[in-house]
Order: structure tokens, then C-alpha cells, then sequence
């Protein structure tokens, strides 16, 4: 997925090279790079790419946006286009159709609850919301009595509590104190709050692996360019040494990442399998997060902690985006727990199948 070989990723990345420049984004105190950039890419349809063309939307196939995801990761774009995106797909899959304009999800943590009401309205209060109060609307997961539903929900009718996360992008804490949805239908069988948050942890999975895919460039590029000592510091071994673990992070992330989004693409539900690559994903881009963004700070120095330089703008946003949708602690047990399930002797069989 780090190559651009569809008209969906070329035209992004195009969107992207054009409006989200990490340089002249981190330039601009004021924001005023955000409503073109948006405005660029709704044009285009991105942010509805897995909504069906009788909902609204573009129609794009999993692949297609995951591809689409990855390359947003590798420029660390500070918009809700993934979140726009899950919600459009969550809404898609009880056939609601999607209104113009950023949406979110809720809940965002797998430990948080929003409850349908007898009466049809919603309550419940959730944490970590990204781009919750840039939100127009929301796509709810709500739990009632007689199973899971689907709603979308007018921002307007939630109580936002302005959040940041590590990266400096909204993670908002939402209430809902019984608030009528736009629409609310049954969600189909298959589909769980377990379901919602591993498709997250894929979308962030792809994310970070192109973060780290634009940190490992940055830093190669630094180091061919720094001179300590009469020499280029990418002549040190040791620099080596570091960019040579840099490298080996943001390929197993991309691999981990890219293989659960194809998982997920060509399954037909979310089983097993599935679980393994996607939460397998989550753990092995969040500890690549840490240590790779570690790796590329160190390379630079005390110039890659500084306001103006756009490393800091690539690692606190892989670091914000290892808690979203479950955090790899979470999925550790999560995981462990379902290989417990299954037994000893189906342990083999599941790993191999992969």
C-alpha cells in the first residue's frame, strides 16, 4: 500500500502534496490550511470512499481506502478524513445513508458504552472521541435491549468536552443525555462494538506505518545532510546502526498493518482470523510507534524537538494514535484471551493459516 497504484491514492496524494505540506502546516498558527484541504478532498469523495453510491457516497471498495488511510498516515494530516470514513462505513452497514460534512464515531474505546433508551434516545457518556467537536455528526453504536444498533446522530445534540491528545488534535469527551437520532436501525448480526473497534485499530495501524514510512525518510534525508565532526553523520556507525532499527520498525508495521487490512478485505465476516491479524496489527504498529519515533528523535537531535521542525508532527500523532479504538495493553489481553479460548492445540492452526 505505499505505492500509489489506484486513482484513489494518486488523487489523494496529489490533494495531500498540494494542501497539507507538513512545512507550510506547521507554519500556520491559524489553522487556515484546514478548510481547503477538506473541502479539496470532499470534492473528491474521499471522505466518503466507503459509502455506497445509493448512500451518498463513493463506493470504494476496503482496499481502495485502506491504500487511501496509509497514505494519509504518511503525511500526518491533522483533519478527520478517517474518522469521516469509519463513520461512513459504520452507518453503511445498517444502510443509512451519510450527510455531508466531518463525522466521528462512538464510542472510540472499546470499554466505553452509549445505551438506547426505551424511548429511542441515547445516552451515554464516551471518552478519547477524535475530532468530536469539529464534528457535524456522529455514527453511534448503541447498545439496548434488544441488541446493537446503529444511529446517526446530530453533534448539535451532545455535550463536547474539548480534549487534546499527545499529538495536539481534538480527543473530545462526548455525553449524550437522551438525544433523538437523525435515523437508528438495527445493526446486522455480525456486527459488534468488538467489530467497530478492531476496524479502528486497522485504520490507526495503517496510520501509524505511514508515519513511520515519512519518519524513516526525514531522518535518512537529516542525516545525509548533518555534518558533525567534518563528516556526514550518516557515516557514523552508529546513526547506521539506529537508522538500519528505524527501518526494520515501519516495515514490520507496514506489514502488520497492510496484511490485517487485507484480512479484512477479503473476509467475508470478522472471525478469527481476522482478529488475530487485526489486533496483531494494533500491538506491533503501537510498539513501532514508540521505538521508531524514539529512533528518528534521536537521529536529529535537540532540532527534532523544536516547534518548527515537522518530525515532532509525525511521532506525537503515531504516538496519540496507539490508544484509539483499544490500546496495544488492551489488545494484548484481548488476544491472549482468545488463544486461551481456543485451546493449546488450536494454536498452531491459526497462526499457520496466516
Amino acid at each position: 500500500m505505499a505505492e500509489s497504484d489506484n486513482i484513489i491514492v494518486e488523487t489523494a496524494e496529489k490533494i495531500f502534496a498540494d494542501l497539507a505540506d507538513p512545512q507550510t502546516i506547521n507554519n500556520d498558527r491559524k489553522d487556515a490550511w484546514k478548510a481547503p484541504l477538506w473541502l479539496a478532498l470532499s470534492e473528491a469523495g474521499l471522505p466518503l470512499a466507503w459509502v455506497p453510491d445509493d448512500l451518498g457516497g463513493s463506493g470504494a471498495s476496503l482496499a481502495d481506502g485502506f491504500a487511501l488511510l496509509n497514505a494519509a498516515g504518511r503525511f500526518a494530516i491533522a483533519v478527520p478524513l478517517a474518522e469521516t470514513m469509519l463513520a461512513g462505513w459504520l452507518l453503511a452497514q445498517a444502510k443509512i445513508a451519510s450527510p455531508e460534512g466531518e463525522m466521528t464515531v462512538l464510542p472510540a474505546s472499546p470499554k466505553d458504552r452509549i445505551t438506547l433508551n426505551p424511548d429511542g434516545s441515547l445516552s451515554g457518556r464516551v471518552r478519547g472521541v477524535p475530532f468530536a467537536k469539529a464534528a457535524k455528526h456522529f455514527a453511534v453504536l448503541a447498545h439496548g435491549t434488544g441488541g446493537v444498533s446503529i444511529a446517526l446522530v446530530d453533534a448539535g445534540k451532545a455535550k463536547i468536552e474539548a480534549g487534546l491528545n499527545v499529538g495536539y488534535d481534538d480527543s473530545d469527551v462526548v455525553t449524550l443525555e437522551r438525544a433523538a437520532p437523525i435515523t437508528i436501525k438495527p445493526a446486522p448480526k455480525h456486527l459488534d462494538q468488538t467489530t467497530v473497534m478492531l476496524m479502528g485499530g486497522v485504520v490507526r495501524s495503517l496510520q501509524i506505518a505511514g508515519a513511520l514510512e515519512s519518519m524513516l525518510d526525514i531522518s535518512v534525508r537529516y542525516s545525509n545532510e548533518r555534518v558533525a565532526f567534518e563528516k556526514k553523520i550518516s557515516k557514523f556507525q552508529a546513526v547506521q546502526h539506529n537508522l538500519a532499527k528505524l527501518a526494520g520498525e515501519s516495515a514490520a508495521a507496514l506489514a502488520a498493518a497492510t496484511s490485517a487490512a487485507d484480512a479484512i478485505a477479503s473476509a467475508t465476516a470478522f472471525n478469527d482470523a481476522v482478529y488475530l491479524e487485526a489486533a496483531s496489527a494494533k500491538i506491533r504498529c503501537a510498539e513501532a510507534a514508540e521505538k521508531g519515533g524514539a529512533i528518528a528523535h534521536q537521529v536529529h537531535g535537540a532540532i527534532g524537538f523544536t516547534i518548527e521542525h515537522i518530525l515532532h508532527r509525525y511521532s506525537l500523532r503515531a504516538l496519540a494514535w496507539r490508544d484509539d479504538f483499544g490500546s496495544e495493553s488492551y489488545w494484548a489481553v484481548e488476544l491472549g484471551k482468545l488463544v486461551a479460548n481456543r485451546g493449546a492445540d488450536e494454536l498452531w492452526p491459526l497462526v499457520a493459516s496466516r
